[in-house]
């Protein structure tokens, strides 16, 4: 039997089982950094990360932007709906079981065409989502998620759950149900709720009340739904900043989070949080993975990178260990994800046109986060950035600081204090020395 999957047709021939070399190794189809079995923080590597093949960029992304047609060709595609269906469930498990991959994710209408109603789009996705069972089986692989696709749809300009029309809500729930019954089916381990225009464009014509009203009103029939048909997973929401919608309802995490506390959701979902998305929005990819861990709502991670000269979703694949270094920093300190992984939401450039492209920008974004890891576990054992860190905050573990995170004081206290003290020192924040012994640490 072969070491890797092959359906009706092997679609990247030539390439097989991708197995880690070392750094050492001058093989492109091999991992210099990503050691499955390699113990990291008392953990193996492939559990620290549970890597994910994005279906909907690796199938379907054809290299076009908003300037261009599409440059990349895909051998799977015919004039057939059910047999391109096929023939991509193929070429998932393939790219997975030669990489190594133990999950996948996609969006409903990547894996099944649209029908002309909500019954037969359900009868479609219910027919490859037999597809897709059948090579989990036999290859072992698992799904990390799945979510819809309510926004290429003209019918969703104005949005899914968030839309002015009644009607295109509904059409939007009936979405949504099906996918939760194939994510059942399939043993899905989470479901991702990501709004692609969730928000507006203007607020003379919108009542933004009302549509945040009737988004989390959807998703707790969604929530109530999943829970009723048996899945026991995790529901995710991906912050995404504006791209297309001007104003995005989930524009960062911090805004996610307090949409969920606002509405009392915040017990039933966690974060999926993206690297570009995060930047779009101004922040680093850190720091939006730092907010959801905070607040205890971490939950799953969208592995990518944007471009920094350019202002829109690149969702290229994560190159920069310095990024994914800071990122596993957080996510070890959190204790890992919340029943997640490190889906590759990442597509090809435009002028990245071989099949073999689609291997090696996996094997790199698998490369980059695995380095990110060991950089962080040597991080964390060197301690003297937490040392600092710690140090700066010093004047709240005792005396009157203590006081006040425990809630015991008040304005006036804070007054008494500060007269009895007078002009506080200096204290210097050394990010110039922290900055030095990371280097140290890296390249050391």
């Amino acid at each position: 039997m072969s070491e890797y999957f092959v359906g009706n047709k092997e679609f990247f021939k030539g390439i097989g089982k991708v197995k880690y070399e070392g750094p050492h190794s001058d093989n492109p189809f091999a991992f210099k950094f990503y050691d499955p079995e390699k113990i990291i923080a008392g953990t193996k590597m492939k559990e620290h990360f549970k890597f994910s093949l994005a279906y909907w960029h690796s199938f379907m992304g054809d290299g076009s932007d908003p300037f261009g047609e599409g440059t990349i060709a895909h051998p799977w595609e015919t004039s057939d709906p059910l047999e391109t269906a096929e023939n991509k469930a193929d070429a998932c498990f393939e790219v997975t079981s030669k990489l190594g991959l133990e999950y996948y994710c996609f969006h409903d209408r990547d894996a099944a065409w649209e029908g002309d109603s909500p019954a037969e789009s359900e009868k479609n996705l219910q027919t490859v989502t037999k597809m897709l069972k059948e090579r989990q089986e036999a290859t072992g692989v698992k799904l990390l998620w799945n979510t819809v696709n309510a926004f290429s749809h003209p019918r969703y300009a104005n949005g899914a759950a968030t839309n002015p029309d009644f009607d295109v809500l509904a059409q939007a729930g009936a979405q949504v149900k099906a996918a939760l019954d194939a994510n059942v089916t399939l043993g899905g381990e989470n479901y991702v709720f990501w709004g692609g225009r969730e928000g507006y464009m203007s607020l003379w014509n919108t009542d933004m009340k009302r549509e945040l009203d009737h988004l989390a009103t959807f998703l707790g029939m969604a929530r109530d739904y999943g829970r009723k048909i048996g899945f026991k997973g995790n529901f995710l929401i991906e912050p995404k900043p504006m791209e297309p919608t001007t104003h995005q309802y989930d524009y960062d995490a911090a805004t996610v989070l307090g949409f969920l506390r606002a509405t009392g959701l915040d017990s039933d979902f966690l974060l999926n949080i993206e690297a570009n998305h995060a930047t779009l929005a101004g922040h680093t990819f850190a720091h939006d993975l730092q907010l959801a861990a905070d607040a205890g709502m971490l939950g799953s991670i969208d592995a990518n990178r944007g471009d920094l000269f350019v202002g829109w979703d690149t969702d290229q694949f994560p190159a920069n260990a310095y990024d994914t270094m800071e990122a596993m920093l957080v996510v070890l300190k959190n204790g890992g994800l919340k029943g997640g992984g490190f889906n590759f939401d990442a597509k090809l450039r435009r002028n990245s046109t071989d099949p073999e492209d689609l291997f090696l920008a996996h094997i790199g974004g698998m490369d980059t986060f695995a380095l990110g890891l060991i950089l962080a576990d040597k991080m964390m054992q060197d301690g003297r950035i937490d040392t600092l860190r710690k140090e700066r905050y010093a004047s709240f573990d005792s005396g009157k600081g203590s006081e006040f995170e425990k809630g015991n004081l008040n304005l006036e206290d804070l007054f008494a204090h500060a007269q009895h003290t007078g002009e506080p020192q200096r204290t210097s924040g050394k990010q110039e020395l922290i900055e030095n012994i990371i280097n140290q640490v890296l390249f050391g």
